[in-house]
């Protein structure tokens, strides 16, 4: 599978529901980490979009299990539409969401509150909410990562 179709799948199975701007968001995070000069994504992955999204415990959409059950929704399982190649295209051709500016991080918090800070490091700060996701920049102690 090229690194392109695993950016489409990603962007599918991560926000595939949110539209275009749910999923440009997504895959301005992706593109972030791929090319952030610093911390752990530049130590592990060192530029690698196929290392940033396979990097584990990154993306649930990787997981083929959760907590020991079977999850249906990963990337495996995973057909993309043109409109996920039409994302991916558009984000490795340098374009950013402004909704998730920056941003390193992002989850689905289920509720209609954003942490102040994620992950449970507290690396990352609250930036914006699109859609269902809530995104975060970075703080200083992701140097440190």
């Amino acid at each position: 599978m090229s690194a392109r179709e695993l950016f489409a799948r990603i962007i599918k199975c991560e926000a595939g529901g949110e539209g275009d701007n749910g999923m440009k968001a997504v895959a301005t995070v992706v593109m972030n980490r791929v090319h952030v000069p610093y911390g752990e994504y530049q130590r592990v992955c060192q530029g690698n979009l196929r290392c940033v999204i396979m990097q584990p415990d990154q993306f649930t959409c990787i997981k083929e299990s959760i907590a020991g059950e079977y999850n249906p929704q990963n990337i495996y399982n995973m057909t993309p539409d043109q409109v996920h190649y039409d994302i991916a295209d558009w984000a490795l051709s340098g374009n950013k969401s402004l909704a998730a500016g920056e941003c390193l991080w992002y989850y689905n918090p289920f509720s209609p509150q954003c942490a102040a800070y994620f992950p449970v490091n507290r690396s990352g700060v609250f930036f914006n909410r699109v859609v269902q996701h809530c995104f975060y920049n970075a703080t200083h102690l992701y140097a440190q990562t």
